[in-house]
C-alpha cells in the first residue's frame, strides 16, 4: 500500500528533524506505529522489496538511537527515563 509507505517516511522524518524533546517524544512514537503498520501491511501481501525492509529496519534503529537520547536529556535532568523505547 503505496500511503502506508509515504506516511512512515514523513512521520519518521518529523521525528527525526524535531528538536523540542516533548513533541520528539511524540514524533518517535507515530513513527513507530506506521512503520509497524507498514510491516503487517507487507508481512499480509508477501511484498516489499529488499531495500523497502532494509529502509523499515534502519528507520526503527534510527527511532531506537533518538529514544535514547530522549531518555539520555531525561536522566540528565533528573526525570525517570521511560523503558518504551527498549528491545
Amino acid at each position: 500500500m503505496a500511503d502506508s509507505k509515504k506516511l512512515w517516511q514523513e512521520l519518521y522524518e518529523a521525528a527525526a528533524l524535531e528538536t523540542n524533546r516533548e513533541e520528539m517524544q511524540t514524533r518517535v512514537e507515530a513513527a513507530k506505529a506506521a512503520i509497524d503498520a507498514r510491516l503487517h501491511d507487507l508481512q499480509m501481501n508477501h511484498g516489499g522489496t529488499p531495500a523497502d525492509r532494509q529502509a523499515l529496519s534502519d528507520a526503527l534503529a534510527g527511532l531506537r538511537l533518538l529514544g535514547r537520547e530522549i531518555e539520555g536529556r531525561d536522566i540528565k535532568r533528573g526525570n525517570v527515563a521511560s523503558d518504551q523505547f527498549s528491545d
